[in-house]
């Protein structure tokens, strides 16, 4: 993984770690909406590892994330580069749409 991977990783990390992130109001609906509670997305960001970047989002750098609750659940977060963390959505990876390792989007045909 090169270094400013391992940056980003690290800050959205020590945001979690921290609470030093808050939620757009479209992952906040997001959330409550897919059931998805606060210590789990906590406990996602914790175990937080890159999937796609996003240098050009509209909320500035961002980021993709693959993280795990504590009860296994995978996650997916779209998460700012910012000094707050925005965490900017979230979801369950769809089986349909993500390889097994839940990193690698299908190829559409």
């Amino acid at each position: 993984m090169a270094d400013d991977e391992l940056q980003k990783l690290a800050h959205i990390r020590q945001a979690f770690a921290t609470r030093n992130y808050r939620y757009t109001v479209h992952a906040e609906q997001q959330r409550i909406a897919r059931g998805i509670l606060g210590h789990d997305i906590e406990a996602a960001g914790a175990s937080a590892e890159l999937v796609e970047d996003y240098p050009q989002h509209r909320y500035g750098p961002c980021c993709l994330i693959l993280g795990h609750t504590a009860s296994g659940r995978p996650l997916h977060l779209v998460c700012s580069l910012r000094v707050t963390v925005d965490i900017v959505t979230v979801y369950e990876p769809n089986p349909l749409e993500w390889e097994a390792d839940l990193k690698t989007r299908r190829r559409q045909e």
